[in-house]
């Protein structure tokens, strides 16, 4: 939940440290290679995380809280596997909690990918202010209180993945989670090749530049 997150960050515990990189990118300029500006923002993630782990930080969040119009986001898929990928090819992986602070993630499809690439918790801010924002205003089909609203939402989530981890045949979360068990639609091999080793992409399709 949104409070989760910010207990989180005020963790006081020295071998327990959180971390919040911003997932953004420089917007591209006139003059800026397709893809560029885009490729530069995944690359700081990464170095950023990277240089996080061996500081000892135990929780990265990866947040798109503070994207503007001069800071797009950062898609959460391709921010989550890029960090995923840096740490693990470092060796660095194992003993990091990896968050996605995200607005985009808010049907239980989005939450089963996060998770089946390596992500250890989701927090769908926006998902969570729209519910309680609608519950306020009565704009909901039940009335219910907008804290009542939230635990209704996150239950609801927690049923749909409960029901897609059943489905093939995985019956633990500590299983689910990075097992890949996914296939693209749509992505080219470049971006498949560096950022989701060991998915299948058959159609291929489009690359940094076209997601930027």
């Amino acid at each position: 939940s949104n409070a989760d997150m910010d207990r989180l960050r005020d963790l006081k515990a020295p071998d327990f440290r959180a971390l919040t990189l911003a997932s953004t990118f420089e917007r591209p300029e006139r003059g800026d290679a397709p893809g560029e500006q885009f490729r530069r923002g995944l690359e700081r993630l990464e170095d950023a995380a990277e240089a996080a782990a061996q500081a000892g930080v135990r929780l990265i969040i990866l947040s798109d809280r503070a994207a503007d119009a001069d800071n797009p986001p950062i898609p959460s898929l391709l921010a989550a596997a890029a960090v995923n990928r840096r740490l693990s090819d470092k060796g660095l992986r194992v003993g990091i909690g990896l968050i996605s602070e995200t607005g985009e993630a808010r049907e239980v499809t989005h939450l089963a990918l996060l998770l089946a690439l390596g992500v250890s918790a989701v927090n769908p801010w926006l998902a969570f202010e729209t519910v309680c924002s609608m519950a306020a205003g009565r704009a909901l089909s039940v009335e219910t209180a907008p804290g009542a609203a939230a635990d209704n939402y996150v239950h609801a989530l927690t049923k749909g993945l409960m029901k897609i981890m059943s489905e093939v045949g995985i019956s633990t979360l500590r299983s689910y989670r990075g097992a890949q068990v996914c296939e693209a639609v749509g992505l080219g091999r470049e971006v498949m090749d560096r950022y989701f080793p060991g998915i299948a992409s058959r159609v291929g399709g489009i690359g940094l530049a076209e997601i930027e």
